[in-house]
């Protein structure tokens, strides 16, 4: 497979950028509701540990992910009408934009509430604001309105994917499918 897109599939490297964000996500939503169900104790502060570096790592993967995309045009998307194409580029920039949202909000909220944030224990990243509780509950709102858009956002990422896929029955999804070989 090549590095780049090309005009029918996208390159490994959007690919494994695209599915690595895909699996942290899954991961981030299950360390969160798991560590919501535990009382206050080492055991919540560890997973919410966690939490904090698969964000940090989001946030750089998307970062590159971004650039990548402005550097390296997607494929293009087959004949469809134009509400459509327009709803892809909207939906894709706004995951986008989430996906920087998500993490810097929720780092935000552990500065304001004067919480380090370490990446996995090997540094700590410098506060983003100073501590203040109203700033914290604002950042708090804001990273759950943020995943409550994202997962709604994907999941009609993922509709779509799939109506292109079974309805349509073009090669939308089969272009970031990385064992998909060429035809």
């Amino acid at each position: 497979m090549a590095l780049k897109n090309d005009p029918q599939r996208y390159g490994a490297v959007a690919q494994t950028l695209h599915w690595t964000i895909v699996v942290l996500i899954v991961v981030q939503v299950s360390l969160a509701l798991i560590a919501d169900d535990l009382p206050r104790g080492v055991e919540k502060l560890a997973l919410i540990s966690r939490h904090k570096s698969f964000g940090i790592t989001i946030l750089v993967l998307v970062i590159l992910r971004v650039v990548w995309r402005l550097l390296n045009a997607p494929p293009p998307l087959p004949p469809l009408p134009r509400w459509q194409h327009i709803a892809a580029k909207v939906s894709h920039w706004g995951m986008y934009a989430l996906l920087l949202a998500m993490p810097l909000s929720g780092w935000m909220m552990s500065s304001s509430a004067n919480y380090p944030v370490s990446w996995f224990g090997l540094f700590q990243l410098p506060d983003l604001v100073a501590p203040s509780k109203p700033l914290n509950h604002l950042m708090h709102d804001s990273h759950e309105t943020f995943a409550i858009l994202l997962l709604t956002l994907i999941g009609l990422h993922v509709a779509a994917a799939l109506k292109h896929q079974f309805w349509d029955r073009d090669s939308v999804l089969w272009r970031m499918l990385p064992f998909r070989r060429r035809t």
